[in-house]
């Protein structure tokens, strides 16, 4: 998908190419150009799942639909955009509508701050109308006009084609020789890339090809003779009073104009949105009001997503939250409806957003719909079948002919069948999550089979998790588990446990659906037949932050020391990678040195699947006083840890020398015990060159402070050589003299701080 966001990053569209109808144009680039904007980071936050990459690709098909309809829009005909003024009106709602169902579809997937960001241009997309310009639609209407009279037959008829052509160029800045030379180019170029099947077309463009070669210098002409005529009297009346009360007219509409928008102005000004009225989340004005544990108030289906995605502080203060749950202001909801009444204003529930997903998927008048939108052209030339879609499809990024050259649109078109099994299927789809509401009242093998069926459709369609609440799935399957559990059936505990698995996986928001009897639950069958399946569901919980302190409270820890000692790699790499999850909490931290579990780490340390979950196990328990000590006690520790500096990736020394740094930091003696280990002097050495950035910056510091311990030692002993034995003596400068070779020739660092004995 790398090179699809690379794809999508282009230069923004370029608003002063379109030929006709500028500003719809422009309001579908502007869209385009912010979706591109934030589209690294939708793919940078995407789910790894299926769901989600379905759901970029469905949006990076979206974005790259609508800049093929701008790219058509700058290249094209105008007297062909003009006449075919509703088709392209047609596509640019389309396009819209694509464009929203993308966003829809991925905006549950991402964070929340970048949810609120998806919000605010799914807002702006469904506010956006695509109004054509009035004089160029009527350009297109005259010209369509003279297509259904036919062809010349008469000096009068001449005249009058010549008239129609001059009020059409007129409108659409076709005022000149080049600019009749570049129209008749663009034709040309659209010839060029009709199929043969398209007769129809064909017939079109070459019409309007034959008028042009025709009348072209008689256009120019009758341009310029009209030209001072407009300058004299924009209405081109012979009479004077009826031109008078035209513009008096004109300018009286337009003063009411603008007295209606300058009111309306001055009533937003005056409606200043209190601050206390907006969402800290999304800066907008809250709907449905909540507080939370820390006091402050947010829109419902904000800080709902907030915590579903496993945060469990204030977004607003970063308080950490006793708990979770939500209480309605009522109050500050009452301010708002008196505001809004007072001011007129209407606020939309946001969670009709986040169901516009469904909406589109079941509705019969999805976005396939908008085909039939496109209007009878009524032409002799039954222009009736030509559609904006038989010629933008011709174009493709590199403006090369489309493969399949039959004037098909970008996007094939679902007919009504399509549409009613789409709709059935969805119906069928929430049926069937539905039902696991009334499983307990089948008999077991039933509830087995509706629980296999479901597993099974989950898989295939990663998006009927969406369709009904977690609380009416989450309650029936524990149950179900547990009635598995007490009939010791294992062929039902798996296909519930790969059940809940897949939903969870899918729909973050029904974690928090799951309550201390289901995590004891996960916790017993740890050690069972179906501890693969455990595995998956632990890993995912232990990735919030909310749910790290209930797993350790079931029992659970226990159980995964347990997996460590089992002869299976895949359940030992699993298992301590879920307890490296769990370390990120200083409650977690503290459960495992009670456990007595960093002895077991230690020969990990030496394999090189594990170790690199270990070390980072190790140095988010270092936050904990008593897990150093036991680190500096446990025999072996400090010299595995030392080994990495030598045989780890750079990330695995930065969390070595964080687990050294935090040991000597805290005590001298500890200082001593990492200088005893043999050869860790050449490797900070090491390091401190060759390392990353922090890596060199640890080790340089871990090396000043052992060279401070080395200092304070050599001083201490100083002091003492007076009193000392001459062979005593002896063997202190003896020691002397390693140390000094040590620390002042291989190691420079040092050199100044080596003191010299001064003679009396």
């Amino acid at each position: 998908m790398g090179v699809a966001a690379a794809q999508v990053m282009e230069t923004p569209c370029h608003t002063s190419s379109f030929k006709v109808h500028h500003v719809m144009c422009t309001e579908l680039g502007k869209l385009v150009d912010r979706i591109k904007q934030i589209f690294p980071k939708i793919e940078a936050a995407r789910p790894r799942c299926s769901s989600g990459i379905k759901a970029l690709c469905s949006l990076n098909s979206a974005i790259d639909k609508a800049k093929l309809l701008l790219q058509y829009c700058s290249e094209s005909s105008k007297l062909y955009l003009a006449i075919t003024t509703d088709a392209l009106v047609s596509r640019c709602h389309k396009s819209k509508s694509l464009l929203e169902q993308g966003l829809c579809q991925i905006q549950s997937m991402v964070p929340v701050m970048l949810a609120v960001e998806i919000s605010q241009i799914v807002d702006d997309l469904r506010a956006a109308e695509f109004i054509p310009d009035e004089s160029e639609q009527e350009a297109g209407k005259v010209v369509r006009e003279l297509l259904q009279r036919g062809a010349a037959a008469s000096d009068s008829m001449e005249n009058a084609e010549i008239k129609v052509l001059q009020t059409a160029v007129s409108r659409l800045h076709i005022t000149s020789l080049t600019a009749i030379l570049i129209e008749k180019r663009s034709i040309k170029k659209l010839l060029e890339k009709v199929s043969d099947s398209d007769q129809q077309k064909k017939k079109i463009l070459r019409c309007l090809l034959y008028l042009l070669r025709k009348y072209a210098n008689q256009i120019i002409e009758e341009e310029t003779d009209d030209a001072t005529d407009r300058n004299e009297g924009a209405f081109g009346s012979n009479d004077p009073n009826a031109d008078f009360m035209r513009a008096y007219a004109f300018n009286e509409e337009s003063r009411m104009e603008n007295k209606q928008y300058d009111s309306h102005a001055d009533k937003l000004s005056i409606a200043t949105l209190p601050e206390e009225f907006r969402c800290p989340i999304s800066s907008r004005l809250m709907y449905d009001p909540v507080i939370i544990d820390s006091g402050q108030t947010f829109e419902r289906i904000w800080i709902q997503k907030w915590l579903d995605d496993g945060n469990d502080t204030c977004p607003k203060t970063g308080v950490k939250l006793a708990h979770l749950s939500l209480t309605q202001n009522a109050t500050m909801k009452d301010m708002i409806s008196k505001w809004c009444k007072k001011y007129g204003v209407t606020i939309q529930d946001p969670s009709m957003q986040l169901d516009v997903l469904h909406l589109l998927e079941t509705s019969s008048t999805s976005i396939s719909s908008f085909g039939s939108y496109i209007n009878d052209l009524r032409l002799p030339l039954d222009i009736s079948n030509i559609s904006l879609g038989s010629l933008d499809a011709s174009y493709t990024s590199d403006g090369s002919r489309n493969k399949n050259g039959d004037g098909s649109s970008l996007a094939p078109e679902q007919n009504s069948d399509d549409l009613s099994q789409d709709h059935s299927s969805g119906n069928a789809c929430k049926l069937d999550l539905e039902s696991l509401s009334s499983l307990a009242e089948h008999d077991w093998e039933s509830q087995y089979k509706m629980v296999e069926d479901m597993k099974n459709h989950l898989e295939s369609d990663n998006l009927a998790c969406f369709s009904m609440s977690s609380e009416n799935f989450i309650k029936p399957l524990i149950n179900f588990l547990s009635s598995g559990h007490d009939l010791h059936d294992i062929r039902a505990l798996k296909a519930g446990f790969q059940l809940l698995s897949a939903y969870l996986n899918q729909y973050r928001s029904g974690i928090r659906r799951l309550n201390e009897d289901a995590y004891s639950l996960l916790s017993l069958f740890l050690d069972s037949e179906v501890t693969e399946e455990i595995l998956d569901i632990m890993e995912v919980l232990s990735c919030h932050s909310s749910c790290r302190s209930k797993i350790a409270a079931s029992g659970a820890m226990i159980s995964f020391l347990n997996i460590l000692h089992s002869k299976i790699p895949d359940f030992r790499e699993r298992a301590i990678q879920i307890l490296c999850n769990l370390s990120l909490s200083t409650n977690v931290c503290s459960d495992l040195v009670r456990l007595e579990c960093i002895p077991i780490f230690v020969p990990f340390l030496r394999d090189t699947t594990l170790a690199k979950h270990c070390i980072v196990v190790l140095r988010n328990l270092c936050c904990n006083e008593e897990a150093r000590t036991s680190i500096a006690q446990t025999p072996g520790c400090i010299g595995s840890v030392a080994i990495l500096l030598e045989t780890g990736s750079h990330k695995d020394q930065e969390h070595a020398l964080d687990i050294l740094l935090s040991l000597c930091s805290q005590c001298v003696k500890y200082c001593h015990l990492v200088m005893d280990e043999s050869d860790i002097f050449a490797a900070l050495f090491d390091v401190s060159v060759n390392g990353s950035e922090k890596g060199k910056a640890s080790a340089l510091e871990l090396l000043r402070l052992l060279r401070v311990t080395y200092h304070d030692d050599r001083q201490q002993e100083s002091f003492q050589s007076n009193d000392v034995a001459p062979e005593d003596a002896n063997n202190h400068a003896k020691d002397e003299k390693s140390h000094r070779a040590l620390f002042g020739v291989k190691f420079p660092i040092f050199s100044k701080s080596i003191p010299t004995k001064k003679k009396k």
